[in-house]
């Protein structure tokens, strides 16, 4: 009886994976390697080397590697369904930064972040939506409501729903994390919140 080398056992393995399975190994793998070498770096033959699969495996369900990536974000970027309530406005956005920090050093944040910096304005526009949807519209929904709880409690000026207001966080994350390399830890956050977050929405005369 002829014994299977240690090379054939990526290939048995990926033979008995089919459908959602093999599916989501593929997914995991776009995102690894988004993580690790980058859009640029990305190809479908590395994808399906981490997924331990055939390239023509990748080719059947995704045509490009525009596409792959695109679901791979999708299926990889956390949901948030409800904005922290910590009883007062100062420790809700803490919770919430604290939430979106872990989110942009996961590895499907490095992946989103290795598209959005890496991808020229044609290829960036295909992940519009993606983006939108699966971080833009989230943060500012969360951060509305964690600013109107703050309105009614009296404790955020009544005009400070808007959406400079609203940008005002993600771009600082963003722009001190590309700029700077800031990973944000749990004292640059609260720092943040204290001497940018807390007088912007502090009412007048308070």
């Amino acid at each position: 009886m002829v014994t299977p080398s240690w090379a054939d056992a990526p290939a048995q393995t990926a033979a008995r994976r089919r459908g959602a399975v093999l599916e989501r190994a593929i997914l995991d793998a776009a995102l690894d390697q988004l993580s690790t070498v980058g859009w640029n770096g990305l190809t479908m033959e590395g994808v399906a080397a981490g997924a331990q699969t055939g390239k023509a495996a990748v080719y059947r369900r995704w045509s490009s590697k525009e596409d792959l990536v695109a679901d791979a974000l999708r299926a990889g970027l956390p949901h948030f369904d409800e904005a922290p309530d910590e009883g007062g406005v100062r420790e809700d956005l803490v919770a919430l930064c604290r939430r979106a920090r872990d989110a942009m050093f996961s590895r499907p944040g490095f992946a989103l972040r290795s598209v959005i910096h890496e991808c020229d304005t044609v290829q960036a526009e295909r992940f519009h939506a993606v983006i939108f949807d699966g971080v833009v519209e989230p943060t500012i929904k969360m951060l509305r409501e964690v600013i109107e709880r703050g309105i009614t409690r009296g404790e955020v000026r009544s005009d400070a729903a808007n959406g400079y207001v609203f940008d005002a966080i993600p771009a600082m994350m963003m722009y001190r994390n590309k700029m700077c390399g800031c990973e944000w830890q749990d004292h640059e956050i609260d720092e943040m919140i204290d001497e940018l977050m807390v007088p912007l929405l502090r009412p007048s005369g308070a």
